[in-house]
């Protein structure tokens, strides 16, 4: 009778199916597997899904079901191989990467090698700010956010004084770019939809403050569409502190450099992204930005058969001299569509003009800048979901984000609090 598998301890030795090992299986990463098609890759990634981050706010807000938000990889990329880990050394002279994976170390040998790693959210020496802030990155946390935020309606409800109960109901962003203002506007609709059910709370008013270090909120996009969605959020309420940044943030308050400190119990970071640190330790060229620096071929400087590609990349746009690719999706997709081109073909320099910029700004509100038609309300709303739509990957998923969508048009938010989702009650316990 055999007895259980012993697990996996040497390191096993792989070559990248088709050649080309992708590392990284985000935007960028997955639709360069996605394109290479049947010539086939192999994609290192921590998750077995790619995230798609445009859509995230409305995860959080419950607009959409979480999984809807996620692609999985296999799925998406049919013809690729997936390795679930995470890259540790590049060998360049061996073409070869030591990969850590959950049943122990493995190299993958390749002949083509795309680096794709992305970025992860940009921290600042801030008192107080990785003890209590919140992040916005992944879809954990916009989950754990949404969790948090319908907590705070019940702590408030139970507060035993008026003053509790508006520490509890004020909610703090830092960043009014996409992801902050759509995220704020997103989860501010979520509980304007929720506060029906809670009577005791009727006349405490809710407090939303966004915080920014620039003159004006979405300073990426034209300024008119910006004072735009500027007046919407006033118009809601939202106390919009530009100029201004954070200085420290305590268990329950939060100081920012206007003098002002505010008691909250929700602090939400998303001032920027950095280039993936991961970069630094397999020995790539980086800028003094930590991006790896490519040519107009998307080509690692100085290494063959090696490039790069997303928000981890420094990369040059022949539609734009002078000026880097900025870390969006839309970017993102552009460039492994030309990467997957060189790859299967005569290579050619990446040239991209951008098509517009687009936000939503909560229920049947958005700005839209498309071509140079500057739409907002709700015709910049529905160019915004339609290019998000059109932009998603699988047709399944579309059409699962469509019902979502579509049921939303006539129901409100669901309401209830998954703050238990992915962490299971241990059998050993009594209570």
């Amino acid at each position: 009778m055999e007895g259980p598998a012993r697990p996996q301890t040497g390191l096993q030795q792989r070559q990248a199916r088709g050649g080309t090992l992708i590392l990284g299986g985000g935007f960028a990463g997955g639709y360069v597997g996605r394109l290479l098609g049947k010539r086939g890759s192999t994609i290192v990634s921590r998750e077995n899904f790619m995230l798609y981050t445009p859509i995230l706010p409305e995860a959080a807000s419950g607009t959409l079901e979480p999984r809807h938000v996620v692609v999985p990889l296999r799925m998406m990329c049919r013809h690729s191989q997936l390795v679930l880990g995470r890259a540790v050394s590049l060998d360049t002279a061996a073409r070869a990467v030591r990969v850590e994976t959950e049943v122990g170390p493995a190299e993958l040998h390749y002949e083509r090698l795309v680096i794709a790693l992305g970025a992860v959210a940009r921290t600042l020496p801030i008192p107080g700010l990785a003890e209590h802030g919140l992040g916005f990155k992944s879809l954990a946390d916009a989950i754990y956010l949404r969790n948090h935020v319908l907590r705070q309606l019940e702590l408030a409800e139970a507060a035993l004084t008026a003053g509790d109960a508006k520490r509890h109901l004020s909610f703090v962003f830092v960043g009014a770019g996409y992801a902050g203002v759509e995220a704020l506007a997103e989860l501010s609709d979520l509980l304007r939809d929720t506060s029906r059910f809670y009577p005791g709370l009727k006349d405490i008013r809710q407090r939303w403050v966004l915080v920014d270090a620039a003159p004006k909120i979405l300073s990426e996009i034209p300024a008119r569409l910006g004072d735009y969605a500027a007046r919407e959020l006033w118009k809601r309420g939202v106390d919009i502190r530009v100029s201004t940044t954070l200085e420290s943030v305590e268990a329950h308050a939060v100081t920012l450099s206007d003098g002002s400190r505010l008691d909250t119990e929700t602090l939400v970071w998303t001032a920027g992204v950095k280039a993936n640190p991961i970069q630094g330790r397999l020995g790539l060229p980086l800028d003094d930005r930590g991006r790896v620096v490519v040519d107009s071929m998307l080509q690692v400087e100085g290494l063959e058969d090696v490039w790069a590609l997303g928000d981890g990349a420094r990369v040059p746009n022949e539609a734009t001299p002078g000026h880097f690719d900025p870390p969006t999706c839309q970017h993102a997709l552009r460039q492994a569509r030309r990467l997957a081109k060189n790859l299967s073909g005569r290579p050619r320099p990446y040239r991209y003009r951008m098509l517009g910029q687009v936000a939503t700004l909560g229920r049947h509100k958005g700005i839209a800048d498309v071509l140079g038609v500057r739409l907002r309300g709700f015709p910049g709303w529905f160019v915004t979901r339609t290019y998000h739509l059109y932009q998603l990957p699988l047709l399944t998923r579309k059409l699962r984000v469509v019902t979502d969508w579509t049921v939303s048009l006539f129901f409100r938010r669901d309401i209830a609090e998954l703050g238990m989702l992915g962490h299971p009650t241990s059998l050993h316990d009594d209570d």
